[in-house]
């Protein structure tokens, strides 16, 4: 065992954030701490750092063991450039090279014993060298440089100059080729794009140490790790398996956790009334037998009712009016900031009730995108068409529209004088303001909070287009799925960039990958896209392998012309998939109702009545048909969208 976890405690001004729970970690396992935001997820690992004291229990670690810990925030003011900050990491190693070196100057001017003694020393810190991965370091210090987004022009920019989010990948490069024992990772894929977070999910999976990650990004959460260490209501808690298998558990839980709760409060309803009707009849007797069974009463330990934060997070979206079939044409747009050119000759176009993701790695253009479409940036050349009666809310995380000196109440109460209180706590709920927190006011809200409002009060806008740039960031688990089931009941019309891969997952219908050739458009969700992405690099590669083109120029013409025919093919093979899926589910909605319809007329013959325990059988199977509709009824209505 390399970690262990014992009933940690810990308070801040007596308010107390853990209060205990065990998790552990074998060697070279991989886990993830999950938890609402405020959960005391950070505070777990800094107990495991000993950057702080625990309260109470104890965190032990495996003797001589060494721990690696990434901060989400990080100082980085070196004049040293990129690949020199990240190669610190390995000083060690670059010792011995240059040892090496005067060693092999050395014995170049020496002979007899004193040659054989540097020979031997050459040859056991050579061996060492290659032991330790010397041999391949450059290389792999340029790997993890680039795996993280950095391209070989930035090997040499000053770390004092980069940006939050680039230090802080700095800091996972160094962190990643110093190789602890254990790694602790604090929101590590915050600052990546796809590209460079499918890296870092191959290289973690790969590495031989063990690795803790406090994460969001479920889809990330479901690919790397093979444990969660959940940090709910302060106690700490352990389930096999990545993030998927954990919310299964978790709804297990919650529904038997709910049944003992419901069979409790029959049976305390029970024992009051009896205990009301003993007392009614005003006898010595039935009053000593009400008075016995309220002793009984208040001897039973009662159960909470188990509750998720989602019960009373209910975000529900409304577009205005309904907008013309075709919502956007955009035609031969482009963009260049001075020479640095982002795209050009972009076209495309959205329907009514589409929800879209644009994909891409960082610096291609996406904001300016979405900007150029909400009017906030002129295009260099080319045009783009709203259709008739369309409405457009614009999510942007650096813009946000507010009277400062109003609360977080005073400005949903301004916005919306409609909502009633309870309305306006639930939606605030639901983008994480609780409590006293909505009486904030807005000029003491960090970035992240006020991008978190503006997302809020958007989701509420009378708008049927809506376009929103990372909306789910500075959001915790809960909260992005309150967003999801919202986006997904929409009726609008949805085109967004975001780098949550889950969230991609669960709204796209088409996906548009921005890139130095313009937009490629694939239809489905994320793993669609993934899937005929590697399919069409294949068939390029194949192609090109295969000597039918005479050069580059050629094989970009091939792979273009691959492309177009594939995704028509794909378009066309899609349809028919989702015409036989639609008949399917159609016959399967007949079939289920005939066997509720025959249940229910048996459940109504008086022999059966009369047959508690048959009329109970009875009724579980008809509950577990119309759970069975309810699904049928959901996969009807999405696949005849």
């Amino acid at each position: 065992m390399l970690l262990a976890c014992r009933e940690l405690q810990k308070s801040f001004l007596d308010v107390p954030v853990l209060k205990g729970g065990y998790f552990h970690l074998e060697e070279k396992e991989k886990a993830a701490v999950v938890g609402i935001n405020g959960a005391g997820k950070s505070t777990l690992l800094n107990l495991i750092t000993a950057h702080i004291s625990p309260d109470g229990g104890e965190v032990i670690l495996s003797k001589d063991a060494r721990l690696g810990y990434l901060k989400q925030h990080q100082d980085m003011d070196s004049e040293a450039g990129i690949y020199e900050e990240v190669a610190s990491a390995r000083a060690e190693l670059f010792e011995m090279e240059r040892q090496l070196r005067e060693l092999e100057r050395s014995m170049g001017s020496r002979e007899g014993a004193e040659l054989a003694s540097l020979m031997d020393s050459y040859s056991r810190l050579s061996h060492r060298f290659e032991e330790e991965g010397g041999y391949a370091l450059r290389s792999e210090i340029a790997g993890v440089i680039k795996g993280l987004g950095f391209s070989e022009d930035d090997f040499h920019k000053p770390c004092r100059v980069l940006s939050g989010g680039e230090k802080t990948r700095v800091a996972l490069g160094k962190l990643l080729l110093s190789k602890p024992d254990l790694i602790l990772l604090d929101e590590p894929t915050n600052h990546l794009d796809i590209r460079s977070v499918a890296w870092l999910e191959g290289y973690l999976k790969d590495y031989p140490g063990a690795v803790l990650i406090v994460s969001h990004d479920r889809y990330f959460m479901d690919r790397v790790v093979t444990k969660i260490v959940e940090v709910e209501h302060g106690r700490v808690s352990m389930y096999s398996g990545n993030y998927s298998v954990y919310a299964e558990k978790k709804a297990r839980e919650r529904e038997i956790a709910l049944k003992h709760y419901l069979n409790q409060q029959k049976i305390i309803k029970h024992e009051e009334e009896v205990i009301a009707k003993l007392k009614s009849f005003n006898r010595e007797k039935s009053i000593k037998r009400a008075e016995s069974r309220e002793k009984r009463l208040d001897m039973i330990e009662r159960l909470e009712k188990p509750r998720e934060l989602k019960d009373t997070m209910h975000l529900s979206l409304a577009s205005s009016s309904l907008s013309g079939e075709q919502v956007l044409t955009a035609e031969g747009l482009s963009k260049a900031f001075g020479n640095r050119r982002l795209f050009q000759d972009l076209s495309f176009g959205l329907r009514r009730g589409e929800k879209v993701a644009v994909l891409g790695d960082n610096g291609t253009g996406k904001t300016s995108l979405l900007k150029i479409l909400t009017g906030a940036l002129a295009p260099d050349s080319g045009s783009f068409k709203l259709g008739a009666q369309v409405r457009v809310g614009y999510y942007d995380q650096e813009q946000h529209l507010f009277d400062e000196n109003n609360t977080l109440f005073e400005e949903f109460r301004q916005t919306y004088p409609r909502m009633t209180d309870t309305e306006i706590r639930n939606t605030l709920a639901a983008f994480l303001f609780t409590g006293e927190d909505v009486f904030k006011q807005i000029s003491v809200l960090s970035g992240g909070e006020k991008g978190r409002l503006s997302l809020a009060k958007l989701m509420l806008s009378p708008c049927n287009f809506l376009i929103l740039d990372e909306p789910t960031n500075h959001l915790d688990i809960t909260s992005r799925e309150v967003l999801e089931e919202a986006l997904l009941q929409y009726e609008g019309t949805l085109l967004f960039v975001s780098h949550d891969r889950y969230f991609i997952n669960r709204l796209a219908r088409r996906v548009l990958e921005l890139d130095r050739r313009g937009l490629t458009e694939y239809l489905g969700n994320y793993d669609d896209y993934r899937e005929k992405k590697a399919g069409l690099q294949e068939a390029a590669a194949t192609l090109v392998a295969s000597g039918s083109s005479e050069n580059g120029a050629a094989a970009e013409g091939i792979s273009e012309a691959a492309r177009d025919w594939k995704s028509k093919k794909e378009a066309e093979a899609q349809r028919r998939k989702k015409q036989n899926d639609l008949r399917k589910t159609e016959e399967a909605i007949e079939e289920t109702e005939a066997l509720l319809k025959a249940l229910e007329t048996q459940m109504a013959d008086p022999a059966v009545a009369t047959n508690a325990p048959r009329l109970l059988e009875l009724d579980k199977e008809a509950a577990a048909l119309r759970d069975k509709l309810d699904d049928l009824y959901r996969q009807w209505e999405n696949l005849d969208a």
